[in-house]
């Protein structure tokens, strides 16, 4: 009797951009040391001493790009965090104060910080559905967000699996011809179960006349089953802007989107996402809602239940009150912590790898997990695989022993990546951020244990946004935020560096 070997399919290949550049310093400062040899060498034709008067400012410039910490950040990027943290401190932006008793006008419950110009419209799609569209007037981008159920990895045949992981790819493949699309996230957000879910499911459906066994049955499931259980959300956003120098009407741009919703619903169908569907205006302020202030998820839920809906709008989903610390941040009924992804898992994996990172971690009040995606257009992709390709092979070649070994591994991978890009591949940047709430601050300490084994078993590195907790949490909602967006300094600016 012979057996078959079951191979199971592993991913992997991804790649951090290499930065142009000497070792460390990047550009800006291979540039810098290139022109302080050059003014050095004119100011030695003068005198030594003149020579010396350049080249020391050269050198003390160029100590601190030296020094990266393991996330690849330099002396002056620490700097610059800390400034800007000592800055919002001293002007109070680190506190927030909304509703009638506050001194902001209104009277209204606004989202602080990134989402408090925030503004919210609702259409219909092409299936007479509404959906619910945010618009961040700072940088004029229109966010609309998709909610959808997926089946899950319990009980499906692995090649199942692998087929609706195809997808996956293939619908982001398909975000790089999307016009005007800027970024795509996917927030997957789980928190104990409220104990109401079930009961307004059951208990109106036990008929008048029912034997009292089995009434008595149903009623204890319903008791008892909220407290192992636990709820599960899936939410996918979309941000799309404007070509440069134009501008359109904000119905012009709701006509649009209408028209491409059902196409991306069905490719997120597709990819196993279950029953994929629009959110509403009203179902995005009430998800904002509920994550700045936790002990209001039940009452929600029952509203909608038992009423059909809040009739919540996003002008008062936002907190009360907020503190923002350099390692938390406080928001009405909660407390939370958000770390952000340092390094990608080395090597392959499977298609599990972050199925713990995903699930319901105990001890929380509530937890998301967000991947952020920047897709890259087709002529950008080829440029920037054919850079880290001839980068790669320059690190290989010009090195020895172990490392010139793990270069010739990644120039493997960069030719791997050229021929998928050469062959009809899409490129797609990538990050993910993870945000845990609690009740209180003593219980954050606990959260960082979960998490740190989280990461460990995903074989992924994080580290807290220590001094943009805010900004951070603000990220992780289905609020269309875009880090890169967000920035003073652009993105080409800061690979430079």
């Amino acid at each position: 009797m012979s057996t078959e070997a079951v191979s199971h399919p592993t991913y992997g290949n991804w790649r951090r951009p290499r930065r142009a550049g000497l070792g460390p310093l990047g550009l800006v400062g291979t540039f810098v040391i290139f022109g302080g040899l050059v003014a050095t060498l004119l100011a030695s034709l003068i005198s030594l001493y003149a020579a010396l008067v350049v080249f020391v400012p050269v050198v003390l410039f160029l100590i601190p790009l030296t020094i990266r910490t393991q996330d690849g950040r330099n002396v002056y990027q620490l700097f610059a965090l800390r400034v800007g943290w000592w800055r919002r401190k001293a002007a109070g932006a680190h506190l927030y104060v909304s509703g009638p008793l506050s001194a902001r006008p209104g009277g209204r419950f606004r989202p602080p910080g990134l989402l408090n110009k925030v503004t919210a419209s609702e259409g219909r799609d092409a299936y007479d559905r509404p959906f619910g569209i945010l618009h961040h007037p700072q940088r004029d981008l229109y966010t609309i967000v998709l909610g959808c159920d997926p089946d899950g990895g319990s009980l499906i045949d692995p090649d199942q699996v692998d087929v609706w992981v195809a997808l996956w790819g293939e619908w982001l493949a398909r975000l790089s011809h999307e016009p005007g699309l800027k970024g795509a996230t996917v927030i997957v957000e789980t928190a104990p179960d409220p104990g109401t879910r079930l009961a307004h499911e059951v208990l109106p459906r036990i008929h008048p006349n029912a034997p009292a066994a089995a009434r008595a049955v149903m009623e204890e499931v319903v008791e008892r089953y909220p407290s192992a259980s636990s709820e599960m959300h899936t939410y996918v956003t979309l941000t799309y802007g404007n070509p440069a120098g134009q501008k359109r009407r904000k119905e012009d741009v709701m006509t649009e989107l209408a028209i491409r919703i059902p196409g991306l619903l069905s490719g997120l169908v597709a990819a196993g996402g279950g029953a994929a569907y629009p959110l509403s205006a009203e179902r995005i302020a009430e998800v904002v809602r509920v994550a700045y202030d936790p002990a209001v998820a039940a009452d929600v839920l029952n509203a909608r239940a038992l009423e059909g809906g809040t009739g919540l709008e996003w002008d008062d989903a936002g907190p009360a009150v907020a503190v923002e610390t350099v390692n938390a941040y406080q928001h009405d009924s909660g407390v939370s912590r958000t770390w952000m992804l340092t390094l990608a898992p080395r090597g392959t994996v499977r298609s599990s790898v972050l199925r713990g990172m995903l699930e319901a971690a105990p001890g929380t009040r509530r937890k998301r997990v967000a991947l952020v995606y920047r897709a890259i257009d087709p002529a950008t992709s080829a440029r920037i695989v054919e850079a880290d390709r001839r980068s790669a092979q320059f690190m290989a070649t010009s090195g020895k022993g172990m490392v010139q070994a793990r270069a010739a591994s990644g120039v493997r991978a960069a030719e791997q990546t050229a021929n998928e890009e050469a062959a009809g591949a899409g490129l797609v940047e990538f990050s993910l951020m993870l945000t845990v709430t609690v009740d209180t601050l003593q219980e954050l300490a606990d959260a960082s244990v979960t998490v740190r084994n989280l990461t460990a078993a995903s074989r992924v590195l994080m580290r807290p946004a220590d001094r943009m907790q805010a900004a951070a949490f603000s990220c992780t909602l289905p609020a269309g935020i875009l880090p890169w967006e967000q920035t003073l300094v652009p993105h080409e600016l800061q690979e430079a560096l």
